[in-house]
């Protein structure tokens, strides 16, 4: 990767990148206002504990099976129309929740509102993606990145105000709202790939099912998997780690946690831009390693807190360097499939570790402990990437040497 250029710098705040990162707020912060209040909606319409668990995972299902097809879509139709669909059943799907008396109804929306979300966020992924600047990527995806970090530090404790104050179905309301608006913004943006695309030729249902998963963004969607599932592990379980180490308040790992985001994302995006990705994995791994480590043994919440910046610096540098990475090693024309893989990766390592980390603390005695055994997660990601780092020296090597 080109280290220095001479050459000026090709502008990143553009309109397009300006419209689709606010779009990617409005949704995010659409979807964030429901995480913490879903759960209380259906225990209020009468759902037990499985059926509640069924509804955040029912989304998430949807999700991860919507997400490969919808990058093809992307890559074979365009960009416009497969996100304009997607925003609309966002909005649609939230739209119904207010009209959901039972926990039947209440599963099946969510389960549209999961295709809805898994075509959405892969297209906006794959839209902004063809607007940066091939050589400020790392800049680029960083900064776009903070439109997540934002409604991730604000719409929860949002939502719940709202839902305390007014109830559900204002909520629903403003979420909405939200949701349409992104759709809306999304009208305006005018980056479209069509003539480039490899596969612009007649559409066919045997062409589309090939090529689902881009065979470039399997790597960096590995190493992504090993973050993912630690932070699954943490998002569903902090608050019981909260009642076994005797912390009041774990809201405060959340705060903190966006907070360095916020502070990383733009910076390290620079250091890809200008070193590669070397440069910010390997630093990013240790913090984010070293942020679980220090989470297992917080005992306070200013324990808590320190573990939360050192785990934001470490996971706001990773994420947004692999998918710049996953961009790099990727044609164009399977952009589409490219953040249709890397997303999936993201979707199904949250969903393992919110599924494994509960039966592993159980067996190894306590949430602590289960956080300090993911570690090695970490550790697996720094293994195979020096690996692949080294395989690739050693074949750069032998070419030069024919």
């Amino acid at each position: 990767m080109a280290t220095n250029r001479k050459s000026k710098k090709k502008p990143l705040w553009t309109r397009d990148f300006a419209v689709t990162s606010l779009s990617n707020l409005l949704l995010f912060f659409s979807f964030q206002l429901l995480i913490p209040t879903i759960p209380l909606y259906a225990a209020g319409i009468g759902g037990g504990q499985a059926q509640i668990g069924l509804a955040m995972g029912t989304f998430t299902v949807a999700s991860l099976l919507t997400r490969p097809f919808a990058g093809k879509a992307l890559d074979m139709i365009g960009r416009r129309h497969v996100l304009s669909a997607g925003l609309a059943l966002c909005g649609l799907a939230v739209l119904g929740y207010s009209t959901a008396a039972v926990v039947a109804m209440l599963l099946a929306l969510r389960f549209i509102h999961g295709i809805g979300w898994g075509i959405s966020t892969t297209s906006l992924g794959t839209v902004i993606s063809d607007i940066v600047p091939s050589e400020r990527r790392g800049e680029g995806m960083g900064i776009y990145g903070l439109s997540n970090t934002m409604a991730m530090a604000l719409a929860p404790l949002t939502g719940l105000w709202i839902a305390a104050e007014y109830g559900f179905h204002p909520l629903f309301i403003f979420s909405t709202v939200l949701a349409f608006s992104a759709l809306l913004l999304s009208l305006f943006i005018r980056s479209e790939r069509k003539k480039t695309l490899a596969s612009s030729g007649p559409f066919s249902w045997r062409g589309f099912r090939k090529g689902l998963i881009e065979p470039g963004a399997l790597l960096p969607s590995l190493l992504l998997f090993c973050t993912a599932v630690c932070y699954g592990g943490i998002v569903t379980f902090l608050t019981l780690f909260g009642k076994e180490a005797g912390i009041g308040n774990v809201g405060w790992f959340f705060v903190c946690n966006a907070a360095m985001l916020l502070i990383t994302r733009p910076l390290t995006g620079l250091v890809y831009d200008r070193k590669g990705p070397a440069w910010v994995l390997f630093p990013g791994a240790f913090f984010t390693g070293a942020g679980l480590w220090l989470l297992s043994y917080a005992h306070s919440a200013s324990s808590l807190a320190a573990a939360a910046a050192v785990f934001g610096a470490g996971f706001g540098s990773v994420q947004p360097a692999l998918l710049a990475w996953t961009i790099d090693r990727t044609a164009p024309s399977r952009r589409g499939a490219a953040n249709g893989t890397f997303y999936s990766a993201n979707d199904l390592g949250i969903g393992t570790g919110s599924i494994l980390l509960g039966a592993f603390a159980s067996l190894v005695g306590s949430y602590g402990a289960a956080y300090r055994w993911s570690v090695l997660l970490i550790v697996l990601l720094i293994v195979i990437y020096s690996v692949y780092l080294l395989l690739t020296r050693r074949k750069s090597a032998q070419l030069k040497a024919a």
